[in-house]
């Protein structure tokens, strides 16, 4: 019962958000009457039952939350003349639980457009989409993250005066401007399935709530633009990277490389599902970034073994991936798959290329992939010392307990 509730209240909440937004448009509002009345339900349903009908339920008790704000002291002297303008008086009345007016089918692709508004930070449009959009509270995206609840809610609550201060109203952004939030869009969700993926900090390398979030809002996104390539690229990568979930730990939580993965532990499905999705989306001319990280995926995924991965396919997609979307990431993920068909010596040298890029620089990732590379060129002194820098950078503890045993296991001089 209690699963249930939870994922349907997921789905609903953009809904009743959508709903509410349209009728009285002031989002930060409307909002926070939909996160209590979320609340409301999550206390009652496992209890009394789900309603009949439980988005009526939510409409219901959210308006009945906002119109006791509208009408509080001290926001009749704020909003009177707001109110008036907005809604007639039969607007100010909640209406029955028997509402069912249906979703406008463009509501969750408005909310997601509005919640990656560029006045808002990257942090606080991922924060604001899984609260928004997804429908987690305030606690549940703090824990996500592993910071304090109150350190989350004022980063949500400046998320929503940014876009009130930014005069936003809840409508689509003008066509002209759609690609480019669609872009930020993509990238809030590709953000929070990397963060669920690979966790930045904490003892679980992996956080399973986050990328079935991100994998919901993808596939929610797709349905809504099936015809956008990049959109279907994202999913696709999604559904392929995780399909490893299972193979990348030991019991013990330990880290297994994707070399070393036990491949009957990937999930056939979404990888059918996700490899489908790129061929689709490959054959229809221009590809951008996530469609070409979908098809890098889908080269590993379809390897029966790691000494059957077609490198040299990995190597020209990584070649073509550096032109459409120039990235130090990029270039240091090349120069691996160029070390599988050159060798280590020609990684390191194109490692060299991007030493002075902070982007990386400032990551662990490019000392643990030099290390890498030193070590297969039979360099294991120098790839030593590379691990334990990257051990320290990092702050995963499966990432660093991983790179501390290889540092481990070669010898010093």
């Amino acid at each position: 019962m209690g699963e249930r509730v939870e994922e349907l209240l997921r789905e609903l909440a953009p809904q009743v958000l959508g709903f509410l937004a349209r009728r009285h448009g002031q989002f930060d509002l409307c909002e926070d009457a939909v996160q209590e009345a979320l609340l409301a339900a999550a206390t009652q349903w496992p209890a009394d039952g789900v309603p009949a009908n439980p988005r009526g339920w939510l409409i219901t008790v959210a308006t009945r939350k906002l119109t006791d704000e509208f009408r509080s002291e001290s926001a009749r002297r704020k909003r009177e003349d707001n109110v008036a303008a907005m809604a007639g008086v039969e607007e100010l009345v909640a209406p029955g639980t028997d509402v069912d007016q249906p979703p406008e089918s463009d509501d969750t692709l408005t909310l997601l457009f509005l919640c990656c508004h560029p006045a808002v930070t990257p942090a606080s449009q991922v924060a604001l989409t899984l609260r928004a959009v997804g429908g987690l509270t305030t606690a549940e995206i703090a824990k996500a993250f592993m910071v304090p609840e109150a350190t989350m809610a004022p980063r949500i609550s400046r998320a929503k005066k940014s876009i009130k201060q930014a005069g936003s109203r809840f409508v689509l952004p003008p066509e002209e401007e759609r690609a480019d939030r669609l872009r930020v869009v993509l990238q809030v969700l590709y953000l929070i399935f990397n963060e669920g993926y690979t966790a930045s900090s904490g003892a679980a390398l992996q956080r399973v709530e986050l990328t079935a979030e991100a994998i919901r809002l993808a596939r929610l996104l797709y349905q809504l633009l099936p015809d956008d390539g990049e959109v279907a690229g994202l999913l696709a990568l999604m559904l392929l990277t995780d399909a490893r979930r299972a193979a990348r730990t030991r019991e013990d939580g330990s880290l297994v490389p994707i070399d070393e993965q036990d491949r009957s532990l990937w999930l056939r499905e979404p990888i059918e599902e996700g490899a489908a999705l790129v061929l689709r989306t490959l054959a229809r001319g221009e590809v951008g970034s996530y469609q070409l990280q979908a098809a890098i995926a889908a080269v590993h995924a379809e390897a029966p073994s790691a000494e059957e991965t077609d490198w040299p396919q990995i190597l020209s997609l990584y070649l073509l991936l550096e032109k459409v979307a120039p990235n130090p990431m990029v270039t240091l993920n090349r120069a691996i798959a160029l070390s599988q068909v050159a060798g280590p010596e020609a990684g390191l040298e194109l490692l060299t290329t991007i030493e002075d890029d902070r982007l990386i620089t400032e990551s662990h990732r490019l000392d643990a992939v030099r290390a890498h590379l030193l070590e297969r060129a039979g360099r294991p002194a120098e790839a030593r010392e590379h691990y334990l820098t990257a051990a320290r950078r990092t702050t995963s503890l499966p990432e660093q307990r991983y790179l501390e045993s290889k540092a481990a296991a070669l010898p010093t001089s």
